[in-house]
């Protein structure tokens, strides 16, 4: 019988200049996310929003498998009148279901198995790169529950209803290449060398002004949370506040001298 490491963290964090990689790091029960898991990586996602120096986010997995899902003998006795309690104080719920919601980029890598909140960890990030032979399912009808990490909202956004419907209403399993075909990843991948690509995308993402890499990623979710109105009357002023930021005056130096800037974040 396999036993969990008592001292092992469910997620593992590693700086790598201004990325932070945060890896889920339970590979013996194949990543099944129990609440110590679930609270760690909210954690892990304030960090990520609360350090200035850290830039992008890096989500992968340990072990031959993303998720196999939730641990749900562990984490259905947790779910009181009022749902599951998914933000610790000082997190930010990973799923982006809350008020307090990250405003820097994820990048996720996902490989072997990758279901239910997996896929909704997908779809909550910005860009997905998925190893060849991964295998997805968004299983919870097959249990007695609906997704309740987002997919009901995002999935059908993302791909289009009727993909997103095949899947979630028949729990049924798709390849990579489905994944990709629909739009659900943005990249597939050689098995093993899916991290390898999602930090390469990071750190491509790392480079840019950091300010302005928010501030593009806050009005596409404004158009899309509030609709086009609202996102298009925040343009200008957002266009103005940047141009009075050092980065801004970097980007013109590097562009008039024809050479590379070098982003402070301010």
């Amino acid at each position: 019988m396999t036993t969990e490491p008592a001292t092992a963290p469910r997620i593992t964090r590693e700086r790598r200049g201004h990325i932070l990689l945060i890896g889920w790091n339970r590979p013996e029960k194949r990543n099944a996310a129990d609440m110590a898991l679930l609270t760690e990586l909210a954690l892990a996602y304030g960090e990520l929003e609360s350090d200035p120096e850290l830039r992008v986010g890096v989500v992968f997995a340990h072990g031959d498998h993303f998720t196999a899902g939730l641990d749900l003998a562990d984490v259905a006795p947790r779910i009181g009148a009022d749902g599951l309690d998914l933000t610790p104080d000082g997190g930010i719920n990973p799923w982006q279901l809350s008020d307090a919601r990250l405003t820097k980029p994820v990048v996720i890598a996902v490989q072997g198995t990758c279901l239910t909140l997996g896929i909704e960890l997908i779809l909550a990030s910005d860009i997905a790169v998925a190893a060849e032979s991964t295998r997805f399912a968004q299983i919870e009808v097959s249990r007695g529950i609906l997704p309740f990490g987002g997919a009901t909202i995002r999935f059908p956004r993302a791909v289009g209803w009727g993909d997103a419907m095949r899947w979630i209403l028949t729990g049924d399993a798709f390849d990579a290449a489905e994944a990709h075909r629909i739009g659900l990843v943005q990249e597939v991948v050689p098995d093993g060398s899916q991290l390898d690509r999602a930090l390469e995308i990071a750190e491509r993402i790392a480079a840019q002004a950091p300010l302005a890499v928010q501030a593009a990623l806050a009005n596409a979710r404004l158009a899309v949370r509030d609709g086009d109105e609202a996102a298009e009357r925040a343009l200008q002023p957002e266009l103005v506040r940047l141009l009075s930021t050092a980065d801004a005056a970097l980007g013109l130096e590097a562009f008039l001298t024809r050479t590379t800037a070098e982003f402070v974040g301010r």
